[in-house]
C-alpha cells in the first residue's frame, strides 16, 4: 500500500523548496520521522500475535529517505506472512504443521490433540480461507489526521523559519 499526503499549503512548500531546500528536507524528514513511527506502533497495536509474535514485531518503520526533490518514509515488514494477515486468503488447504505451533500457543489443547485441532482449522480455512486483518490499512486509516497534522506542522516551520531568514516561504 502506498500513501500520499495531499493538504492545502503544498504549493508554498514547493516554493519553499525551490528557496530553501535543506530547510524544507529537514522539517519533512522530522514530520515523516514522526508519522513513520506512530503508523509503526499503531500497525504493531492491530497485528494479531499469532504463536510467536514474529509477524507484529517485525513490522518497523524504515528510516527516512530525503532526495533532492521529495522525503520517503516506509513502515513495512518483511515476513511474507503479512500479505495473506493483511488482505485475507481464498481458501486453500495449508500445511496442518504450520498450524500445530498456533494451536499449542493460542489453544488450551492436550498436547495428544495438537495434530488434529490443527487438521479442523485447517480444513476451515480450506472451505473459507481467512479473513482479512487489514493492520496496516486500518492503522493508516485511523491515524490519517494525525498524520496530516503534523505535516502541517512541518509547512507551518517551514514557513515560520523562512520568515526568520526575511521573506516569504
Amino acid at each position: 500500500m502506498q500513501v500520499r499526503i495531499d493538504m492545502q499549503g503544498w504549493e508554498e512548500l514547493t516554493r519553499a523548496w525551490q528557496r530553501a531546500p535543506q530547510i524544507v528536507r529537514e522539517e519533512l524528514t522530522t514530520a515523516t520521522d514522526e508519522a513513520t513511527a506512530l503508523l509503526q506502533a499503531a500497525t504493531q497495536a492491530m497485528t494479531p500475535v499469532g504463536a510467536t509474535g514474529l509477524l507484529r514485531s517485525s513490522i518497523l518503520a524504515q528510516d527516512t529517505v530525503a532526495l533532492s526533490d521529495q522525503v520517503i518514509g516506509v513502515v513495512g515488514t518483511s515476513n511474507p506472512y503479512a500479505i495473506p494477515v493483511e488482505l485475507g486468503t481464498r481458501p486453500h488447504f495449508p500445511p496442518v504443521e504450520a498450524l500445530e505451533d498456533w494451536v499449542r500457543a493460542r489453544l488450551n489443547v492436550a498436547p495428544e490433540e495438537v495434530r488434529s485441532v490443527a487438521f479442523l482449522i485447517a480444513r476451515k480455512i480450506a472451505a473459507h480461507g481467512t479473513p482479512a486483518v487489514g493492520m496496516f490499512h486500518r492503522a493508516f486509516t485511523a491515524q490519517r489526521a494525525r498524520v496530516e497534522a503534523m505535516f502541517a506542522a512541518a509547512r507551518d516551520r517551514v514557513r515560520d523559519r523562512l520568515a526568520e531568514q526575511g521573506g516569504p516561504a
